[in-house]
């Protein structure tokens, strides 16, 4: 039955986003200017950014270049803007999103300060009705989630942190107006993208830095410099090449992989590569090779390469051992870059504690014990990452057809068409969701992407009278087989604690979650099926469904 229109207050539209960060902001640009639609965005937080609202943590910078880390759509909106890093940091991406909401004046269709807690489809109207945490209601045709890939924190379970006399944070969740170390013991678990980001900042100004480390990473400079007035002339003047070359990329960047095999390069030659790329920096260091990713062999090399980087940098041999005692290929997880991440192990405020060989048992009231010492801290920092991908869409309560619920569909991991689409639940669609590029891309080019297509898909439904756009079980099983099968033929699927397998958190199925394939043959696949009239999914006219 529908909601009762007693709620606190009742809108009707043709789209619900969920969500204000870059995929929600560019799909109301998308529905509202280009097909006229009534929309409304619903955001928990009370500005836009998405991610770039909620992590403020110390260091917190993108690991894309600036030039091709925004939107790309209009040309003019490309010249408008200025960065002014080559890796900008979040404030400035901030700002960046907040000068696109004012440009095209999105915020009057954006209400803030709005947690969505449900969704649910009335199959009789057709209609999803949307729930809100303080009560209101919103029914719409559409539903397109928004809700990021990276943004549900994940506070590991460990005993007593209640009992914590100090302060904690989680990186996701940093409080707006900064945290102040100056003269704290400061104690941070983790060490993925996000602790290696935050260390050297921390350690500037805390009186003690611990760092627990339970897995190593592997981590490249990034080499971040200002933008030099010749660079952001250049980027004014090629903004067609910056978005052709995003869009012709495998992994939506710049810049191409190398077409040389790592194995059959002498090894001096191999050598003298990679130390141009170490020098150059960046996420470009993983296109030296062709054949990096493909072989394990060829992985060794450039996992050699870094691994002994990290024992010339960190002066204690014992501190470099832990570093570099790393157990999966390079780029195997997310591939850090960083500023001074191992250089920050030379301080002398600087403590790291190896995890692995003496677990966390406990948080006491004064600080973190491990299985041989308790360590004294003013404030615990939670690198911990997030519950990636899944997380933010379960997070949600979405019931489909006849009550299905999406977290009994994913009970033994994401099913998905495209990532786009979950049988069961007509004319919802997921933006960078488990099946699709997403966190294997540069976000903003499989943003992009997502919300063009979905568009379009809207667009081509209204113009030919179409009622739902729903997925089958069929077509989700056939593409999850799809991301298994290209996902085995890289040394991604090796890497049995990544979050790219949602390994990071207990309980949660080891399902390998990103098209690995790349953004190029992802777009080639959306293209063909909806220049076919879209024969891949069951459209309906008024409760007659048919395939199209």
């Amino acid at each position: 039955m529908p909601e009762a229109l007693s709620d606190k207050h009742h809108t009707d539209l043709d789209a619900v986003v969920i969500g204000a960060g870059f995929a929600g902001m560019y799909q109301l640009i998308c529905l509202r200017d280009r097909l006229g639609l009534s929309v409304k965005v619903l955001e928990a937080g009370d500005g836009v950014g998405g991610t770039w609202y909620w992590n403020r943590y110390p260091g917190a910078r993108c690991d894309s270049e600036s030039h091709a880390y925004w939107f790309t759509f209009d040309p003019e909106l490309m010249k408008g803007w200025e960065w002014s890093e080559r890796y900008p940091e979040q404030p400035e991406i901030l700002r960046y999103l907040n000068y696109v909401a004012d440009r095209y004046d999105l915020r009057r269709n954006i209400q803030f300060n709005t947690r969505v807690t449900s969704a649910r489809f009335d199959e009789a109207a057709n209609r999803w009705h949307v729930r809100t945490a303080d009560g209101e209601s919103f029914t719409a045709k559409f539903v397109i989630t928004a809700v990021g890939c990276l943004s549900t924190a994940n506070v590991p379970n460990i005993p007593g942190l209640e009992s914590f006399k100090g302060d904690w944070y989680h990186t996701g969740m940093w409080p707006h107006g900064g945290v102040d170390f100056r003269g704290k013991r400061v104690g941070m678990i983790g060490t993925g993208s996000t602790g290696i980001q935050a260390a050297p900042v921390i350690a500037e100004t805390a009186k003690h830095l611990t760092v627990f480390q339970r897995t190593a990473n592997y981590s490249v400079p990034a080499r971040n410099v200002p933008l030099t007035p010749e660079f952001k002339q250049w980027i004014k003047d090629n903004t067609h090449t910056i978005r052709t070359a995003t869009r012709e990329t495998l992994n939506g960047q710049p810049f191409r992989i190398e077409q040389r095999k790592a194995l059959e390069t002498p090894a001096e030659e191999r050598e003298r590569l990679y130390e141009e790329a170490w020098e150059r920096g960046g996420l470009q260091f993983r296109a030296t090779f062709e054949d990096m990713m493909a072989s394990k062999e060829a992985n060794d090399t450039a996992a050699e390469f870094v691994k002994k980087k990290i024992r010339q940098i960190v002066k204690d041999p014992k501190t470099a051992a832990i570093l570099s005692d790393i157990d999966h290929p390079y780029a195997g997880k997310r591939p850090p870059i960083d500023t001074d991440y191992f250089e920050t192990y030379n301080r002398d405020n600087v403590t790291l504690v190896d995890v692995k060989a003496a677990p966390i048992q406990a948080i006491t009231p004064n600080g973190i014990r491990t299985s041989d010492a308790e360590y004294e801290l003013d404030i615990i920092v939670f690198a911990t990452g997030f519950d990636a991908m899944t997380g933010p869409l379960l997070a949600i309560d979405i019931s489909g057809r006849d009550g299905l619920k999406l977290r009994d569909v994913w009970e033994a991991g994401p099913l998905n068409y495209l990532g786009l689409q979950v049988a069961g639940f007509p004319n919802l669609f997921t933006i960078t969701g488990p099946g699709s590029p997403s966190v294997l891309c540069n976000m903003p080019v499989a943003i992009e992407q997502h919300a063009e297509w979905i568009a379009d898909c809207i667009k081509y439904m209204n113009a030919h009278g179409i009622d739902t756009i729903e997925t089958t079980p069929e077509k989700m099983a056939g593409w999850v087989q799809t991301v298994n099968e290209v996902a085995s033929k890289t040394l991604l699927s090796t890497v049995q604690h990544s979050w790219y397998l949602g390994a990071n958190i207990p309980g949660k199925p080891r399902v390998f979650m990103p098209y690995a394939g790349g953004m190029v043959p992802y777009r080639e696949i959306c293209d063909d099926i909806a220049a076919k009239g879209y024969e891949s999914f069951v459209l309906s006219k008024a409760r007659a469904t048919a395939p199209a």
